[in-house]
């Protein structure tokens, strides 16, 4: 069935059938994902909390589905990696002032709206601390896997950094880019004393951004903070 869009003439249900087709999807699916995308835009520019409940019944409704980006499974699930964070005896903890700190300090030195220190479990991602998401509660504290763009951080084992991630091949297709609360990010490992990486510290912005060396380095070195507050100062 042909996908009537209102105030659309023949010449732009053309484009928008030739737009759907390069983008491999059907005319149907393709406005799906427009119009989910511009409600996330809405309430994030907002500053409304629900703005994650969307994205995340959206992803499992299939608006936004993470079927075609890289399986690091294996990582997550590493038994060394899962013992070394659940050791930390962060995951589910309240807010606490000395993590706090190092958040803020993130989002204001890279003029970033977003910034968090996220715990990458087998199902979950649990922030630890973050600016800019408005949740208090440890279950708001948290959003499934799938919506995780740090979890490749943690792959990775490697600062993750992304200037505009729709324009990427790979990470185009993650739910939380597809729907446009996550355009630029900047990741960096939280690592233990024996390679373990547990999380990340992270900022994110819902527009594209310039990161140059210098960014890197200051969450770089916000991250050593983080970890040797965690694991004491010979972790790095």
């Amino acid at each position: 069935m042909t996908t009537h869009v209102p105030g659309f003439d023949d010449s732009l249900h053309r484009a928008l059938e030739e737009c759907a087709r390069d983008a491999g999807e059907d005319v149907g699916t393709y406005v799906a994902r427009a119009v989910g995308a511009q409600m996330m835009a809405d309430l994030m520019r907002a500053e409304k909390p629900s703005s994650k409940d969307l994205l995340v019944h959206m992803s499992e409704v299939g608006v936004f589905a993470a079927d075609a980006m890289p399986d690091v499974s294996a990582t997550v699930n590493d038994p060394a990696r899962l013992q070394a964070l659940y050791a930390t005896g962060l995951l589910d903890s309240p807010p606490e002032e000395k993590y706090d700190r190092i958040t803020r300090a993130a989002a204001d030195a890279l003029d970033a709206p977003f910034a968090a220190i996220s715990l990458i479990d087998v199902d979950r991602q649990f922030f630890k601390s973050s600016v800019g998401m408005d949740a208090m509660a440890p279950e708001e504290r948290q959003s499934p896997l799938e919506q995780s763009v740090c979890q490749y951080t943690v792959a990775n084992g490697s600062p993750l950094v992304f200037e505009d991630a729709r324009t990427d091949p790979i990470y185009k297709n993650h739910p939380a880019v597809q729907a446009g609360a996550v355009i630029a990010y900047l990741g960096i490992p939280l690592i233990d004393h024996d390679g373990n990486v547990i999380g990340t510290l992270c900022v994110f912005d819902n527009k594209p951004r310039l990161w140059g060396t210098g960014h890197v380095q200051v969450m770089t070195d916000l991250a050593q903070i983080v970890t040797e507050r965690i694991f004491g100062s010979e972790s790095g």
